[in-house]
């Protein structure tokens, strides 16, 4: 049992280390930053002038469907590189059945980005 923790010990220890190093860089700015605000830093700086309307306003859709479609094109990404890499080390008739179940994922995909692309979801106005 003693062979098994010492084998996760610097596993513990670089969490350990990483837990105290970042409470302490986030700690350190309140403690040694000076803190005098005036009516200038307090002003807004995002986009340049004061908010002229509420807060809660609504906005358009498209908005959302393109960061929709940049998520599931991210995520699409994120399954090409594990099979890449995994890919090399399979047998020969492994490697060539998920080289097609990879090509239906692709195809699946496309077809998607092709219909979203054709309905106008990628377009701003």
């Amino acid at each position: 049992m003693t062979d098994l923790l010492i084998t996760y010990l610097p596993i513990l220890m670089f969490i350990a280390i990483a837990g105290i190093l970042g409470i302490v860089l986030m700690g350190l700015p309140m403690i040694i930053a000076p803190s005098q605000p005036d009516p200038e830093k307090l002003s807004a700086y995002e986009c340049g002038f004061n908010a002229f309307e509420d807060a809660r306003m609504k906005f358009d859709v498209r908005f959302y469907l393109v960061s929709i479609l940049f998520i599931v094109v991210d995520l699409d990404l994120m399954f090409l590189f594990p099979f890449a890499v995994a890919y090399l080390d399979l047998p020969r008739e492994e490697a060539l059945f998920a080289f097609w179940s990879m090509m239906v994922f692709l195809g699946v995909f496309f077809i998607g980005y092709l219909y979203e692309f054709r309905k106008g979801a990628l377009e701003w106005e």
